[in-house]
């Protein structure tokens, strides 16, 4: 994920890989923190249960569980 400090919300989807922490759990595809939350409709990805990856079914985005 982006730098958390920062304040601007992250634009809907622009990357295709997200590092993610334990704290960021449970995780959800588009995140609260992107400026349009509703880009594709809210997934829940089973990072944990899923090798510490899952890949996003709407965007393709790839989420990888860090710590």
């Amino acid at each position: 994920m982006a730098d958390q400090t920062s304040t601007a919300p992250l634009p809907p989807n622009a990357e295709k890989r997200y590092e993610v922490h334990r704290a960021d759990l449970p995780l959800s595809c588009p995140t609260p923190s992107m400026s349009l939350w509703n880009s594709h409709p809210r997934v829940y990805l089973p990072l944990e249960t899923n090798g510490g990856s899952a890949r996003c079914p709407y965007c393709s985005a790839l989420y990888v569980l860090v710590d």
